[in-house]
C-alpha cells in the first residue's frame, strides 16, 4: 500500500527513493560476493594443502546452503499464495506451540496475529473479514483464517537464515575441537620413532599379557559383571577417553594388519585424515535428517515439552556411542588376555567388525551424524525464538527447562566434537 507522512513504512517500491533501493541492493550483493569469494579461496587453500576430504566437506556445506537458499526463495515467491490458503479457525487453533491469548480486539493463534476491526461499521453477517499481517491484507471468509500469515512466513525466513548460520558454525566447531583433541596424539606418535620406544617394545621381549599397560588398564574384576563392565566403559569416556597405552596398542594392531611389521607409518596423521572423512559425512543433511527436523516442528505443542525431550535424545545417543567405543577397546584387551598368557613385544589387538553394533562401524557414524544435526537444530531453534519472540516468551514458559536444554546442547556439542568423534575415528579403524 502506498502511503504518505506517517505511513512511510508501508510504501512499495514505486514510492521508494531509488537511491535507497540501489544502496540496499549494493550492500546485499557486496556481502554475497565477499562470502562466495571467501569460500572459493578457502577451497583453493584446502586443495593446495591436499586436504581432499575437507574440500569435499566444504562443497557439501555450500550445497546445503544452496538448498536453504532455494527454500527461502520458494517461500518468498509463494508467500502471497500460501497466505491466501484459508482454513477453519477450529483447525488453526489445534496443536499450538503457545496458549491462545486473547484481549480486547485481538486474538492470537499459531504464531499468527489476527486483528478484527471493532468499529460501528462491522457487520457480523459479512462473509469476509480482514487479516492484517506485515502490511498486507488477506481476505478469508468469516470463521476462517490463513494457513500461515504473512508475518509468520517472514519469521520462517528468519529461521532459515539462523539454520544456515548455525549449520556452518556447528561444522566449524566440530572440526576445530576434533583436531585439537588429536594434537596430543601427535606427541605419542612422535615417541614411536624414539630409541626408548623401540627398546621397551622390542619384539624379542616376552612379557605376561596381564602385565602390559593396555591389558592391565582394561582387565579388572568388574569385567566379569556385564552391568559393571558397561558402567565403567560409560565413565571412561569422560576421564582419559584415549590414553597412551590405548593409542599405541591400536596403532600396533592396525599396522600389523595392513602393513609390514616394523613399518614407519604416521598413524596419527592417518587418523586425522580419517576424522576429516568422517567430518565430511556428518556435515551433510540427508532426507532422513530433514524429516526429523519437520517432526520436531510438528510435535512442538504447548504442554508437551517436546523440545526438552528432543534435546535429551542427542545426549543419550552420544553417551551410548562413547560407552560402546570404550567397551570395544576393553573387549580387545580382554581377548588378548584370553588368547595369550605371554605376549611378544607390544600387545596385538585383533581387528574385527564383530565388536560394533550390527557388525557395522558406519552405523555408529550415522548415529553421530543424527545427534549432531538434532543438537544444532535445537540450539538454532532456541536462538531464533529468543530473537523473534524474546527470551521470556510463551515458548519459554518453563525457563528451567530452557536453561537445561541449552546446557545440554552445549555439552553435547563439546562432548561429541572433542571426545566421541575423534574416538570413533580411532576405534573404527579396528573394524
Amino acid at each position: 500500500m502506498a502511503g504518505g507522512g506517517g505511513g512511510g513504512d508501508s510504501r512499495e517500491l514505486d514510492q521508494t527513493a531509488t537511491w535507497a533501493v540501489a544502496a540496499v541492493c549494493a550492500v546485499i550483493v557486496l556481502i554475497s560476493i565477499l562470502l562466495e569469494k571467501g569460500l572459493h579461496h578457502f577451497g583453493e587453500w584446502l586443495n593446495e594443502k591436499h586436504k581432499k576430504a575437507l574440500y569435499e566437506a566444504l562443497e557439501k556445506i555450500k550445497d546445503e546452503l544452496m538448498i536453504l537458499g532455494f527454500i527461502s526463495l520458494l517461500l518468498t515467491f509463494g508467500q502471497s499464495y500460501i497466505a491466501k490458503i484459508c482454513i477453519p479457525d477450529t483447525l488453526s487453533n489445534t496443536m499450538l506451540p503457545c496458549p491462545i491469548k486473547t484481549d480486547t480486539g485481538t486474538a492470537e493463534a499459531g504464531g499468527g496475529h489476527r486483528r478484527k476491526l471493532l468499529t460501528n461499521a462491522l457487520i457480523y453477517g459479512n462473509i469476509q473479514h480482514r487479516i492484517l499481517a506485515a502490511g498486507s491484507i488477506v481476505s478469508c471468509p468469516l470463521g476462517k483464517g490463513p494457513l500461515i500469515s504473512m508475518n509468520g512466513l517472514h519469521q520462517l525466513h528468519i529461521f532459515i537464515f539462523f539454520l544456515a548460520v548455525f549449520h556452518v558454525a556447528s561444522g566449524a566447531l566440530t572440526m576445530t575441537l576434533g583436531r585439537a583433541k588429536m594434537r596430543r596424539w601427535k606427541e605419542w606418535e612422535t615417541e614411536t620413532s624414539s630409541i626408548e620406544y623401540e627398546f621397551s617394545n622390542d619384539p624379542s621381549r616376552f612379557r605376561f599379557a596381564h602385565e602390559t599397560s593396555f591389558v592391565r588398564r582394561h582387565t579388572n574384576f568388574w569385567n566379569r559383571i556385564t552391568i559393571l563392565f558397561y558402567f565403567v566403559s560409560f565413565l571412561k569416556q569422560f576421564f582419559s577417553s584415549v590414553c597412551k597405552a590405548d593409542y599405541l596398542a591400536l596403532r600396533h594392531g592396525f599396522i600389523n594388519a595392513h602393513l609390514a611389521p616394523g613399518s614407519k607409518f604416521n598413524f596419527q596423521k592417518y587418523i586425522k585424515r580419517t576424522l576429516e572423512d568422517d567430518f565430511k559425512a556428518v556435515v551433510g543433511i540427508s532426507p532422513v535428517l530433514w524429516a526429523s527436523a519437520v517432526m520436531v516442528l510438528l510435535l512442538n505443542v504447548n504442554g508437551w515439552e517436546e523440545l526438552f525431550w528432543a534435546s535429551i535424545l542427542p545426549l543419550v545417543i552420544i553417551l551410548a556411542i562413547g560407552m560402546k567405543l570404550q567397551a570395544i577397546i576393553a573387549r580387545m584387551a580382554i581377548e588378548i588376555q584370553e588368547r595369550h598368557v605371554v605376549v611378544q613385544g607390544i600387545p596385538l589387538v585383533q581387528l574385527s567388525d564383530q565388536h560394533f553394533w550390527f557388525k557395522n562401524p558406519q552405523f555408529a557414524l550415522f548415529l553421530i551424524h543424527f545427534a549432531l544435526f538434532q543438537n544444532a537444530f535445537q540450539i538454532t531453534y532456541f536462538f531464533w525464538i529468543w530473537y523473534e519472540f524474546g527470551l521470556k516468551s510463551c515458548f519459554h514458559d518453563n525457563f528451567d527447562f530452557i536453561i537445561a536444554r541449552v546446557s545440554v546442547g552445549v555439552g553435547v556439542q563439546f562432548l561429541c566434537s572433542y571426545i566421541t568423534l575423534p574416538l570413533y575415528a580411532l576405534v573404527s579403524q579396528m573394524g
